[in-house]
């Protein structure tokens, strides 16, 4: 981080760092790879999110509907004051505040984060698989984006690549917690593909569909494979430690979607995770993987340019 840094932006990083520490070991790990300013806005975007998740997961757990949107419109509130000159005092609105300035994040991102977790609290249905990959646009597409202007991107069009990579990770972690995620009432394959295997929404978690369900989890790592792709495409237009850092998250949780198929209709016995050996390995492996384009980045320096619009949902798809 830059010398003379007010206190607060300290303290924020303090807690921040502690939060990713605590609330994802893949996340720390990969964070490791960046360059220590990208590596620290990394965590202030982290503890951001982290907050507003666990805010809208305790609304979630609140009887009265009235109360929950409250929630979310505090939240909205919250951000919104981040992105002004109102001082804050909370750690992760001063984090917040600190890197939108240095790093001009357009508050849209923030927004439509904060509108997908809503879609949470809500416990709103997917009739299709478009209508789904909104939602993934919303609380992890927009995660990518607001780091493409942290790590700078030598082409405006990988703002793109950035959003697919979120999106393949969320369909990653809705494949994981479908069971989990449906004892809180919500459900997330949508409903045409549902139809399709003859598997009643309410009854997404018995024992009896776990086959079916199963097949439908391919069908949606299928598509995860898809933007996983993208998202490596867009790997190039980053600086080399920053490519590492992305495509070491990238490898962990799409290693998460290999054991989920490899364990069939059994994948929701025990929670889906990557070991500490297994996650140095895939993490290695997707560091290898970048090695080979180093000649080619040499003889092409990385610079940065402005990146000067914003990307919607509607240009994503």
């Amino acid at each position: 981080m830059p010398e003379g840094l007010p206190n607060e932006v300290r303290a924020a990083l303090d807690e921040c760092r502690w939060m990713i520490a605590k609330g994802s070991k893949s996340f720390s790990l990969a964070a490791k790879l960046f360059e220590p300013e990208n590596r620290h806005a990394a965590f202030f975007l982290y503890g951001w999110c982290r907050y507003c998740d666990d805010q809208v997961d305790e609304a979630g757990q609140q009887a009265d509907r009235a109360q929950m949107e409250r929630r979310v419109a505090e939240l909205k509130r919250a951000t919104l004051a981040a992105f002004t000159n109102e001082a804050q005092d909370q750690a992760v609105f001063v984090a917040m505040q600190y890197i939108v300035r240095r790093y001009a994040i357009p508050s849209h991102y923030a927004l439509e984060l904060i509108e997908g977790m809503a879609m949470d609290v809500r416990q709103t249905r997917y009739r299709t698989l478009d209508e789904l990959l909104l939602y993934c646009y919303r609380v992890a597409g927009t995660v990518g984006l607001m780091m493409s202007h942290v790590m700078g991107l030598r082409d405006q069009t990988a703002l793109k690549h950035a959003a697919d990579l979120g999106i393949a990770m969320q369909l990653t972690n809705i494949a994981r917690d479908i069971i989990e995620d449906a004892a809180l009432g919500r459900i997330y394959l949508p409903q045409e593909w549902l139809d399709q295997a003859g598997v009643a929404a309410e009854e997404i978690a018995e024992a009896k569909n776990r086959a079916k369900l199963a097949q439908l989890t391919q069908r949606l790592l299928q598509r995860a494979d898809d933007y996983y792709r993208s998202g490596d495409a867009g790997l190039w237009h980053l600086s080399f430690r920053s490519a590492c850092a992305v495509s070491a998250a990238r490898q962990v949780y799409s290693e998460i979607g290999s054991l989920l198929l490899r364990r069939g209709a059994h994948a929701w016995d025990q929670r889906t995770y990557v070991t500490g050996v297994r996650k140095i390995r895939v993490v290695l492996r997707g560091v290898g993987k970048l090695l080979s384009s180093l000649p080619a980045r040499c003889a092409r320096p990385w610079s940065p340019v402005p990146i000067d619009h914003v990307l919607t949902f509607a240009q994503v798809r």
